[in-house]
């Protein structure tokens, strides 16, 4: 886990469970196979947090340490537990295969722990309960440690928290910038902790959009009639920057508000390479409204397949907003679509000039009764630019779409 060829997912599926159950995970490592930094790790756990979960290290090679970190942070001896021994020897056996003498290292225990069976392989699980802190060590690999998670969920901690549990919501915001959401956001979410059922709120900027990250816990009834209504406090005073508080994408939500609509759709683009129409049709059942996207990178191609007289370019430049709108409208005609959308700008690194720098785009959204051209600087690399001017393009779709809506 501390290098490149593989990825995290156990604390993820673990952190989910413990939410469910009323558990706020307050931190997670990734330690190499160093008994003592384990032990460490150990140490600093029990006794100051209520439950510590560790997975992988359970196995019988020599780099399989965690059974020892655990005994050592106890200060207790690791005894060999024979029945589960046996078990290991009879798993073998039903395999016609007689159970290698360094298997016999996963029945070691650190005295005092109570082995957690394990039916889809070869290594036990341990649960340890000391100085007010429970123990899981479960194996690493997901299809074995899954269900014995659940199990141990069950059966052991879910009973010590009294039926409550950690609930959240997500409100995704986009078209404005994390300072602007928290300065309107941050006199509301400031009142919460003093509530009955207190609400916790994280702020996350993450590309193309801002997070607003609310949790709470209690009964179920509880926590949802607390989350509801700060969802609701917070969308009133956020208004349709606001674009989704159930986990949907911008890509679903546009998409069924172009269904409601009636409408299909059709993009021409420069700079983001077609990156708009692969995230509408990200979406599924994307054919319903979306026709055709044309990636018109030159000049050349612009004039070609979408019309766009020369003279245009030639006295404005293709980054402008009236070459956009050109293509919004050429493609918007020939596709013979409600919606023509229109991207063109400066990705970089390089091409940039002092009049239009890197991050420089221009979006045009053309419908039957409104079109939105719009000019935007953008910060970052190439990879960032192509992307916020997708979200842009879709933003500006879906406000439209709104406003249509409200006619």
């Amino acid at each position: 886990m501390l290098t490149p060829f593989r990825v995290d997912t156990n604390s993820l599926a673990i952190t989910e469970r413990l939410n469910e159950i009323g558990c706020d995970v307050r931190m997670k490592a990734v330690v190499g196979d160093d008994v003592d930094e384990l032990r460490l790790m150990f140490e600093r756990g029990i006794g100051s947090v209520d439950v510590v979960i560790v997975t992988g290290g359970l196995g019988p090679t020599e780099d399989d340490i965690t059974r020892d970190a655990l005994a050592r942070a106890l200060g207790v001896p690791m005894d060999c537990d024979q029945a589960t021994a046996e078990r290991i020897r009879q798993r073998f056996a039903r395999r016609g295969l007689e159970m290698p003498e360094i298997n016999r290292r996963q029945a070691m225990v650190p005295r005092g722990a109570v082995m957690l069976e394990n039916p889809r392989g070869t290594a036990p699980g341990l649960w340890v309960e000391r100085g007010g802190t429970c123990v899981v060590l479960l194996p690493g690999p997901p299809r074995e440690m899954k269900p014995m998670l659940e199990d141990v969920i069950s059966t052991r901690l879910a009973p010590r928290t009294d039926g409550a549990g950690l609930f959240r919501r997500v409100l995704k915001i986009t078209g404005r910038t994390e300072s602007d959401v928290d300065a309107l956001a941050q006199p509301i979410y400031g009142r919460w902790v003093a509530r009955e059922v207190p609400i916790n709120t994280t702020i996350l900027a993450v590309m193309g959009q801002i997070e607003l990250h609310l949790s709470a816990v209690g009964s179920r009834l509880d926590a949802d009639t607390a989350l509801e209504s700060a969802v609701a406090e917070l969308r009133s005073a956020l208004g349709p920057s606001v674009y989704s508080v159930d986990g949907r994408g911008l890509e679903i939500v546009v998409g069924d508000l172009i269904r409601r609509a009636g409408w299909r759709v059709a993009t021409a683009e420069s700079c983001t390479g077609g990156l708009l129409a692969s995230r509408i049709t990200d979406a599924p059942g994307s054919s319903d409204y979306f026709d055709r996207g044309l990636v018109c990178y030159s000049n050349e191609a612009k004039v070609e397949w979408l019309g766009v007289p020369p003279a245009l370019i030639g006295a404005h430049g293709a980054v402008s907003e009236p070459v956009v709108d050109a293509m919004a409208r050429g493609i918007r005609s020939r596709a013979g679509v409600d919606v023509g959308i229109g991207i063109s700008g400066v990705a970089g690194p390089g091409g940039g000039t002092p009049d239009k720098p890197v991050g420089t785009v221009a979006v045009a959204v053309v419908t039957p009764r409104r079109t939105e051209v719009r000019t935007f600087s953008f910060v970052g690399d190439r990879e960032q630019v192509k992307f916020q001017s997708s979200q842009t393009a879709l933003n500006m779709l879906r406000l439209i779409l709104l406003a249509e809506r409200s006619d």
